[in-house]
């Protein structure tokens, strides 16, 4: 079978090696990678913006912190994805990290606020633009096994999946309609079905439960400076399980997306811009962005272009997109601000609800390695805190131990 290989723009790029360049056929409509990015960033946006907000909140963002946090993260996210795109014609899709967004609604406020939170994002991405420059370090972190960095990342989902359950049990009106509108679109149009229950709980918010006079009055989002500030609990707590479970849920899933649609990206440059593009959103209240896993698909595979040498028209289409979007990110925080909170915790349970999935699959695949992971599951869901540090860290530390001394037993 012959390989073909890809035109690129600048250095640091490996050629492609692509089985579907080698059968697919050179036509295909000019258009196509245009609605496939704008596809997804649509996508994206509307199935986690609720996630991210709740989280900024959690962590004790004001509702104008997490406007700037969101149109951060839209403006650079989108930017970043672009440039990447165009200068290596590779379809390189940028996303902010919702596997993160979800550690900050489990973790809560540490002491610092905000600020504290913001410092912890800034060492996050240090660690990323170290994983990217050196490999040693960048080897170390490939290393975690995986079925403890998924255990700690479905105990960090899991209190936030029980949500649907809980607002049926408290406003069953209310939720009901949501979780049915999900589940109807998830038979007939999977991709569709999170976006369409963000939308019916929009429209209940507006026609069934009161919003206070004022509060969508100021929606124009505008960029919020916030000073970090740095503390132990916020570094060990915060910045080392979202470093981890971005790498290990968005990262490196976002590589095997490319890679099986036969494009073989340097890593390098991908990790260390996205670690630096972090550093900057952080100082306006955002966390990580990182290479896009699951919205990826759409322009990396052949919806986005029977030409795999065209797709990285879709991931730029997708990064301008994110730019558009990124301008109502002042209206959703403020909606989501006047929202009841378990409501909108449900539709974000929903939108978890396969990564939780697919967390514990791949958890529990090694039978050698379900006790750790099970370990490492329960006390990342617990949420107990032990010394001011939250429960994803000792999640790590209690299952590692335990699998080194069971190895050791062994």
């Amino acid at each position: 079978m012959r390989t073909e290989t890809a035109t690129t723009a600048g250095d640091g790029v490996e050629p492609v090696h692509s089985v579907a360049a080698a059968s697919a056929p050179a036509s295909g409509s000019a258009v196509q990678p245009v609605f496939a990015g704008a596809l997804a960033a649509v996508v994206g946006f509307a199935s986690s913006f609720a996630i991210v907000l709740q989280g900024f909140a959690a962590a004790g963002a004001s509702p104008a912190e997490a406007a700037s946090g969101l149109l951060a993260l839209c403006v650079v996210k989108g930017l970043l994805g672009a440039f990447l795109s165009l200068r290596t014609r590779l379809p390189i899709s940028i996303a902010w990290s919702t596997p993160g967004a979800a550690l900050l609604v489990a973790t809560g406020a540490m002491h610092g606020g905000y600020a504290a939170a913001t410092g912890a994002f800034l060492v996050a991405a240090g660690l990323v633009v170290v994983a990217g420059l050196w490999r040693a370090f960048g080897r170390a972190v490939a290393a975690i096994p995986v079925s403890l960095a998924s255990a700690m990342l479905a105990g960090v989902l899991m209190d936030l999946c029980l949500a649907p359950v809980r607002a049926v049990g408290a406003m069953p009106l209310l939720a009901l309609p949501i979780i049915l509108a999900w589940a109807v679109t998830m038979r007939v149009a999977r991709l569709y079905a999170v976006p369409v229950a963000v939308v019916v709980t929009a429209l209940i918010v507006v026609f069934a439960t009161p919003i206070p006079d004022g509060a969508l009055a100021d929606i124009w989002p505008r960029p919020v400076f916030v000073v970090p500030a740095f503390t132990l609990d916020a570094l060990v707590g915060i910045a080392l399980p979202l470093f981890i479970v971005t790498m290990a849920s968005q990262n490196i899933p976002g590589l095997a997306v490319l890679r099986t649609n036969g494009y073989q990206p340097d890593v390098k440059p991908i990790f260390v811009s996205t670690g630096l593009a972090s550093g900057v959103i952080a100082f306006f209240g955002g966390h990580l962005v990182n290479l896009a896993a699951i919205t990826a698909a759409l322009c990396a595979g052949p919806e986005a272009h029977p030409d795999p040498r065209r797709r990285y028209i879709a991931a730029a289409v997708a990064g301008a997109t994110y730019v558009v979007l990124g301008l109502g990110a002042g209206f959703a925080a403020a909606f989501i601000a006047a929202s009841p909170p378990l409501l909108i915790e449900a539709v974000a349970g929903l939108a978890l609800l396969a990564s939780l999935a697919g967390a514990l699959v791949a958890a529990l695949s090694g039978e050698n390695e379900r006790l750790p992971a099970i370990v490492t599951f329960v006390t990342a869901a617990s949420g107990t805190a032990f010394l001011g540090i939250g429960a994803a860290f000792w999640a790590l530390i209690a299952g590692g131990a335990l699998m080194l001394l069971m190895r050791r037993h062994r």
